[in-house]
């Protein structure tokens, strides 16, 4: 992997990763160089995740998560090189959407535009108590492009993501938890640990289990039904002959924490 200069990733413990956007001087904007770090690192995390089990996902600082796209970077720009940086964005979207293992948004500070909807692309989002958010994008002349027209009314239902897109207006923590888009709210000195608790607690299930039961529910939620239940008998069936779930079932009757290896 090549040289990560706006992330910095760290490891608690043996099987969480904790990836933090590093570029505290701009509010952790996001420029093309941010969008390509991200890129590589949760590419390379797909095709092998050794033994990682979880990611946190957080931002450098209290002030914010994320201010957005990097419009300092963006003021020259031609339309055809604007174009092009936001390809790059729209992998770094697909790629944090992609990721196979279970991706918790620890939102520290500020999440507007790109921002937001990079939270949006975790799989939940804890976020700190003095903490706002905005779909700002129109209020620039342009829209959301990196998944909030899709992931926030899935999160929170299509007329209140539409008033929030379409007006671009701030909304708070305890909104963004009230309406879906937010599992808890935190103070901020502890928000890091309580998404790392969590992050430990499903690190110590069954790793093929817990990917497998995540991307049930998020291809599922794409399907009809009857197709949904379909796929997860499909994943289901890909853990039958594994050594953890031989394992998890010895341990429950063994009356023991069992040890889960992936295999």
């Amino acid at each position: 992997m090549t040289e990560l200069d706006t992330i910095v990733i760290t490891s608690h413990g043996d099987h969480v990763a904790v990836v933090t956007l590093n570029r505290p001087e701009k509010a952790n904007a996001l420029n093309t160089r941010m969008a390509r770090d991200l890129i590589a690192w949760f590419e390379a995390a797909t095709l092998d995740p050794g033994p990682l089990r979880c990611v946190v996902l957080t931002g450098a600082g209290q002030k914010a998560f994320c201010a957005g796209g990097d419009l300092a970077e963006r003021k020259d720009m031609t339309d055809a090189a604007w174009a092009a940086q936001h390809a790059v964005f729209e992998r770094m979207a697909r790629a944090l959407l992609g990721c196979p293992l279970p991706l918790i948004a620890a939102v520290n500070g500020a999440a507007f535009g790109g921002g937001c909807e990079i939270a949006a692309a975790c799989d939940f989002i804890y976020a700190a108590d003095h903490v706002r958010f905005a779909q700002s994008e129109v209020t620039l002349g342009i829209m959301p492009g990196a998944g909030g027209t899709q992931n926030l009314p899935r999160a929170m239902g299509q007329r209140r993501a539409l008033e929030l897109i379409l007006t671009g207006r701030p909304f708070s923590a305890e909104e963004a938890m009230r309406w879906g888009l937010v599992n808890a709210v935190f103070p901020v000195d502890r928000l890091l640990d309580e998404a790392l608790t969590t992050a430990e607690r499903i690190a110590a299930n069954a790793p093929i289990a817990a990917r497998q039961a995540k991307q049930s529910v998020v291809r599922g939620m794409q399907m009809s039904l009857a197709d949904g239940l379909a796929f997860e008998i499909e994943a289901y069936n890909r853990m039958v002959p594994t050594e953890d779930r031989r394992e998890g079932v010895n341990a429950f009757n063994e009356k023991r924490k069992p040890a889960f290896h992936g295999r």
